[in-house]
């Protein structure tokens, strides 16, 4: 049986407030958001491998879900650029060749769906049965397609394009026709009160193929009779590293978690440290602590915030060993080794850059940190002593029971 739309009104109420005004309950970070930094982003995922072994631990968790019919269902509570997501597709296809998909992915950047949608025209040609839907909704909102307020219900763009054709390539071209609805509806503006980017107008955008328009039909979201239930739920890097674990629960794993379906599972993916980035990062602020809490914190305080609705999930931190995976820094061949004369400037740079952003480090303080060559000095001495850079990341499932508990 398919869950409502509402978890109840008082918890909708509840999560209501997240983007918006919670954040500011996070002071370190209220004036300072460091996924918006376009070059360190783009520089990051170019030079290092984080996205596709992100998305090869989210594929493990394939094995363990359960779809029922009419679709196996998915939610990316951020999905970037879009490169997890296209590899988890691709895995998906792999797995469950012949079932429809209903993939639901939160973005609120433009930039971030730009480059998302480039990457739709071949999933949609390996996988026609498919339903992909982008909005730039909260945490709360987004599983749901439906904002909590009336205001911005009666604002809500809700855009159906159902593409039409044989080929990757054809639907490039409706695709990038969409540029100037993008342009006109998916703009962000800086709140007043939290210095964090909301939406101007909610948008919910579907995108299917014409020639599945009858197969899909009891998958294709309809305004009036939304439901979550989703059997996966990606949760990677889904808050702000220095949030308080109550935060992070209560804002934002909590919300995704209670859109699971029967069976359903949330990966929550977060960096950890305890590696040569931040090793890089305290040799230039010693001390320095940006990973304020692990994952067994989120869990406990998401038990907290979930209330009796936590008895009808299970919490599992993982051991270390399960938990924790590593991802690389690219460099050259032999360009660290003990034998090499110098390193780039390139990958001194990149290296620095990354170290920086894993540990969302804000902007005024990396301008008062490359005054001199100082942070170089201590970036390339890290990048000898380890033979390259390497980060950790950590991840946790949330389960919910396949049957309720009485």
């Amino acid at each position: 049986m398919k869950k409502e739309v509402d978890v109840s009104p008082v918890a909708r109420t509840e999560f209501a407030h997240t983007e918006v005004q919670a954040i500011k309950e996070a002071e370190p970070e209220k004036s300072f958001r460091f996924y918006d930094n376009r070059q360190k982003y783009l520089m990051f995922v170019n030079t290092c491998s984080e996205k596709r072994v992100v998305s090869e631990r989210i594929a493990l968790e394939l094995d363990q879900i359960h779809p029922r019919p009419p679709a196996v269902r998915v939610f990316d509570a951020g999905v970037g650029d879009g490169t997890v997501l296209a590899r988890v597709l691709r895995s998906m296809h792999q797995r469950y060749e012949h079932l429809p998909y209903y993939v639901v992915g939160k973005e609120i950047s433009l930039e971030d769906i730009r480059l998302t949608l480039e990457k739709l025209p071949d999933r949609f040609h390996e996988h026609p049965a498919m339903v992909v839907v982008l909005t730039n909704l909260y945490y709360h909102e987004a599983p749901y397609l439906s904002p909590s307020s009336a205001s911005s219900t009666s604002r809500l763009v809700w855009h159906e394009v159902a593409l039409t054709g044989r080929t990757a390539a054809e639907y490039e071209r409706q695709i990038n026709d969409l540029e100037p609805f993008l342009a006109q509806h998916w703009k962000a503006s800086v709140s007043k009160k939290s210095g964090n980017p909301v939406y101007e107008r909610p948008v919910v955008l579907v995108l299917y193929l014409q020639s599945c328009r009858f197969l899909l039909d009891q998958v294709i979201p309809k305004q009036s009779a939304i439901v979550a239930d989703y059997d996966l739920v990606i949760a990677s890097q889904p808050y702000r590293a220095r949030a308080s674990a109550e935060f992070k629960a209560k804002k934002v794993v909590a919300p995704l978690a209670l859109a699971l379906a029967p069976g359903g599972r949330l990966v929550g993916i977060h960096s950890c440290g305890n590696d040569p980035g931040l090793e890089i990062i305290q040799s230039v602020w010693p001390g320095e602590q940006p990973f304020a809490n692990d994952r067994r914190d989120i869990l406990r305080e998401t038990k907290v915030a979930m209330g009796h609705e936590a008895r009808q999930y299970n919490f599992n931190a993982l051991t270390d060993k399960q938990s924790r995976f590593k991802y690389v820094m690219y460099t050259l061949p032999n360009e660290i080794d003990a034998d090499a004369t110098s390193i780039g400037t390139s990958t001194m740079f990149a290296a620095w850059n990354n170290a920086s952003y894993v540990a969302q480090i804000e902007d005024d303080r990396l301008a008062r940190a490359m005054t001199d060559d100082r942070y170089l000095a201590c970036t390339k001495e890290i990048l000898r002593k380890h033979n390259g850079l390497w980060f950790w990341d950590e991840s946790y499932v949330i389960s919910r029971n396949h049957q309720p508990l009485k």
